[in-house]
């Protein structure tokens, strides 16, 4: 009983000592009262954009606008790279935005005998532009890259950390022109802002580390579940 006694009051302190996470350390950052955070402009909320590149087995819908057989089409790309389109044939899509997949189908059709053709071209279905997010996180996937994407917002893709998650272990698996390469981030540190939310691409991995120590504190918790508040207190303030 004496041993519990002092376990409790040795969590209670260690709890108590633990203050809240202090804002900013990201030289970029502008800390400012909660009650002067402005609103975006215009230019703010499209400055995220970053165009979807299509890849191999993507979905696409394409629209000339008023021949009927061209119209509402779903096209897929294939495992190379390619689609094909009446009256185009057989073109390279893979690693051009919607875009220019419409601006190369309106000279092809031009070339081919159709006047002045108005394409629209629109992502259905994406399947090659994902990021893998693995490890200590409530819904493990892959995820699709549409625009541009952040940790945090990729972790929100899986709705979140879970009990056992180590946020100061968040390592992103990328490969660059051929090399393999890893980076280990703080979760806690960028939500406090003491450094920037790092962009993720697709392709990358994100993987969440486990803690042990919180999986040591739930044992501990269904043999001495008296115990519970001050113990889950404690483990919220430590491995993070």
């Amino acid at each position: 009983m004496i041993k519990r006694s002092a376990l409790y009051m040795s969590l209670l302190l260690l709890a108590a000592c633990a203050g809240a996470p202090q804002l900013g350390g990201d030289p970029n950052l502008r800390v400012v009262e909660a009650s002067a955070l402005p609103a975006p402009d215009r230019a703010d909320l499209i400055a995220a954009a970053r165009p979807y590149l299509v890849g191999p087995f993507d979905k696409l819908s394409i629209d000339v606008f008023g021949i009927e057989e061209m119209s509402s089409k779903d096209v897929q790309v294939d495992a190379s790279g390619r689609m094909s389109f009446p009256l185009v044939g057989v073109i390279e899509v893979s690693g051009k935005t919607p875009g220019e997949i419409e601006a190369l189908l309106r000279d092809r059709l031009s070339a081919n005998y159709v006047r002045d053709p108005q394409v629209t071209v629109n992502l259905k279905e994406t399947v090659s532009q994902v990021v893998t997010v693995d490890g200590q996180v409530r819904k493990p996937g892959l995820y699709p890259v549409i625009g541009r994407m952040t940790l945090l917002r990729v972790i929100a893709k899986a709705e979140g950390t879970d009990e056992f998650s180590k946020l100061n272990q968040v390592v992103v698996f990328r490969t660059v022109r051929g090399q393999d390469m890893a980076a280990l981030y703080n979760l806690k540190a960028i939500r406090v802002g003491k450094y920037e939310d790092p962009e993720i691409f697709a392709n990358d991995v994100v993987v969440v580390g486990d803690s042990k120590a919180r999986r040591i504190f739930k044992d501990f918790l269904q043999v001495f579940p008296a115990l519970a508040t001050p113990i889950v207190i404690a483990a919220d303030r430590l491995n993070n």
